[in-house]
């Protein structure tokens, strides 16, 4: 674990903090308006893992209660990275390509390593706990083609009490023979693993097409087959993420209209689709993700670091599609929801949009929840909620501290905050009440 070692939550925990979420869409206003959530100096309340309430911070609970003071911090919901790939952490900041490039080069030689089950599990725990010590307690997670890689994955989840949604690569062509699997062979896994893990504690299972170039009809067929039978799976892939990758598809598949529409006339298509970048997308395509409730994640980092191109967010929604955040990491470059979130701000400035605060933040909170379908769940400070939250510095340096000094209200407060911040103002994060991260403390000197 990171830090020291997790303590036990109490039965009935509460935490002193300046506590900011969301009720719904803020929209693209700076103006807080009724769905922004702020309340400074406010105690939050945790029984048994779930969110109970909230106390004005002058009113403390009863002694039966673990009160641990953390005034004059920031205390949010965990964030949720919709769409990352854990094996990629040993290709992060790898230089020079473009996506197909960075695929050959980089991507599917860490990827083969990841057949080995003790190498399968020492990178489960290594990206899960780093998903934490960066704030983010929920995710939807790509591992490799290999059993091992979605079974690592998983256990490494379920014995942190985490939200995760995740399942084994699917991938019959056009990539290395050890990362290759069969239609029989992907279809004998993907059913056992959805009979060991879906629905078991915080996980559900995802279909998760690589990308349409590497599975053949007959892979995807049977992906969509499976979703059918089970409703409530979640299908994850790649979309109209680079303009080579668009060409090749339009190759691939010369009877769909369109690469969203490969995805499509296979069944993929559903409220519980999630369909990472959607750069490269027109008009029918973005009224038929309005129209089966598919949604794109948002991964602006990996979209700069590979000059893959710029989301039009603002035409998304309006045609009725939903949109979340993601990191994309390896691609992306930080696994940091700050990061990422000041990225997406100059992703839209780019094209004379400018991204607020509250929606932002939102789309890494209630706005993930709502796409994923788990908003009673997480994204939320609300009650019922699980206690999946983070407790943050507002400033950890003598520029921030000066910034934010200055800040006029709270749209700027908050917005400097998410600009100027990253992992390392992270204090704690709690999973289900239980914290899993506590920043180390300096070395002391010696002599």
């Amino acid at each position: 674990m990171n830090g020291t070692e997790p303590v036990q939550s109490a039965a009935r925990l509460a935490l002193r903090a300046d506590l900011l979420d969301f009720r719904a869409d803020p929209g693209w206003s700076p103006e807080p308006g009724t769905a922004v959530r702020f309340r400074p100096d406010h105690w939050l309340l945790v029984e048994q893992g779930r969110i109970v309430g909230t106390l004005p911070g002058e009113e403390p609970p009863g002694d039966d209660w673990l009160r641990l003071d953390r005034r004059g911090r920031l205390l949010m919901p965990g964030f949720i990275d919709t769409h990352v790939h854990a094996p990629q952490l040993d290709v992060i900041a790898s230089f020079g390509t473009q996506l197909l490039e960075w695929l050959e080069t980089y991507t599917f030689p860490a990827e083969q390593r990841y057949a080995d089950p003790e190498v399968a599990a020492e990178g489960a725990a290594r990206f899960c706990d780093a998903l934490i010590a960066h704030g983010t307690t929920s995710a939807v997670v790509f591992p490799t083609v290999h059993r091992a890689s979605a079974e690592a994955l998983l256990a490494a989840a379920r014995e942190r009490g985490m939200r995760l949604i995740a399942g084994k690569v699917l991938m019959d062509r056009h990539a290395p023979p050890a990362l290759t699997d069969t239609v029989d062979s992907a279809e004998r896994d993907s059913r056992e693993l959805i009979a060991r893990w879906h629905g078991t504690g915080r996980l559900a299972y995802a279909m998760t097409v690589r990308f349409a170039p590497t599975s053949t009809p007959a892979q995807m067929a049977m992906a969509g087959r499976l979703m059918r039978e089970v409703p409530d799976l979640y299908m994850q892939t790649h979309v109209a993420e680079n303009r080579a990758e668009v060409a090749w598809v339009a190759e691939l598949f010369p009877q769909a209209r369109s690469y969203l529409d490969v995805y499509h006339g296979f069944g993929l298509l559903t409220p519980r689709a999630v369909l990472a970048h959607g750069i490269w997308l027109d008009d029918a395509d973005r009224a038929l993700l309005a129209d089966t409730g598919a949604h794109i994640a948002h991964c602006p980092t990996s979209n700069l670091f590979l000059g893959s191109g710029l989301l039009d967010w603002r035409r998304l929604e309006a045609q009725g599609a939903s949109v979340s955040m993601a990191t994309d990491v390896g691609g992306g470059t930080s696994l940091s929801m700050q990061r990422t979130l000041a990225e997406a701000y100059k992703v839209q400035a780019l094209q004379g949009v400018r991204l607020p605060a509250w929606k932002a933040l939102y789309t890494a909170t209630l706005g993930a929840a709502r796409c994923l379908h788990l908003d009673g769940e997480i994204g939320s400070l609300e009650p019922g909620r699980m206690a999946d939250v983070c407790v943050w510095d507002w400033a950890s340096g003598p520029v921030d501290s000066h910034r934010l000094s200055l800040g006029r209200e709270l749209h700027e407060k908050v917005f400097a905050w998410m600009t100027l911040s990253d992992e390392r103002h992270l204090v704690e994060a709690y999973v289900a009440g239980h914290r899993h991260y506590v920043r180390p403390q300096p070395p002391k000197p010696t002599g």
